[in-house]
């Protein structure tokens, strides 16, 4: 495929007019589909930040904690973004995927997790708009972009807009960019009109409480919110 053009060269002209483009090299992990996406987010680029602790965190086998009131993810999703169009209006959310049909259990004895049968029928897929959206690509690629709103949720008649997951089961996070399209027909484009980003560092495992209890440790070490159970003055 061509070399689609260099990304200063993508922003000229009119929303939408001219080619969509093809995808570069050097990108996050792409779903299928990736190619013939719109100028203004086929040169989008995201960096995971934290990467270094979501390594750490993912070397365990990083567990999240769901509740019905809804938890917050720990470490944070936060990305820095590039490859933009400055005048342009984007929308950024996240949603999680279901990495296998499997629902786990977790053997103590030997500190792993092992499949304990057929997934649960899927919870209600939903998705997590930044509150910021829709912003411009200025706006956006500006500062890192943090996601420390989102919380996870096991309640499936949860009415808070929380993403449901179930617990004892793997997901991805996915994060997407989208591109508010000011043509009126745009629906017709909507597939050309975003990109998507998973970074496998990020899979965790939903749980109600933590299992391995390494992963306990490293949330309080690095979590600035757990500084209560390091002091040994354990907060509600």
């Amino acid at each position: 495929p061509p070399t689609p053009p260099h990304p200063s060269a993508a922003f000229l002209g009119g929303p939408g007019e001219g080619p969509p483009c093809g995808t570069g090299p050097g990108w996050a992990v792409e779903g299928p589909g990736a190619g013939g996406k719109n100028r203004r987010v086929c040169h989008a680029a995201a960096r995971l930040e934290m990467g270094s602790l979501w390594e750490e965190f993912n070397r365990l086998g990083t567990e999240m904690i769901v509740t019905k009131a809804g938890r917050r993810v720990f470490p944070t999703f936060q990305v820095k973004l590039s490859g933009l169009d400055p005048l342009a209006d984007y929308v950024l959310l996240m949603d999680f995927v279901p990495l296998d049909d499997k629902r786990y259990r977790y053997a103590f004895h030997s500190s792993s997790w092992l499949a304990a049968g057929r997934a649960d029928p899927a919870a209600p897929g939903r998705v997590h708009f930044h509150p910021d959206s829709p912003a411009k690509g200025a706006q956006w690629m500006r500062q890192i972009v943090s996601f420390d709103k989102l919380k996870l949720t096991n309640n499936l008649l949860d009415d808070n807009g929380h993403i449901i997951l179930n617990s004892m089961h793997r997901y991805q996070p996915r994060f997407h960019v989208v591109f508010v399209d000011p043509r009126r027909d745009s629906e017709r484009f909507a597939h050309q009109n975003f990109k998507s980003f998973s970074f496998p560092e990020t899979q965790f495992m939903a749980v109600t409480a933590y299992q391995n209890h390494r992963i306990t440790q490293l949330k309080i070490a690095s979590n600035p919110f757990a500084k209560g159970f390091r002091d040994g003055d354990p907060e509600p």
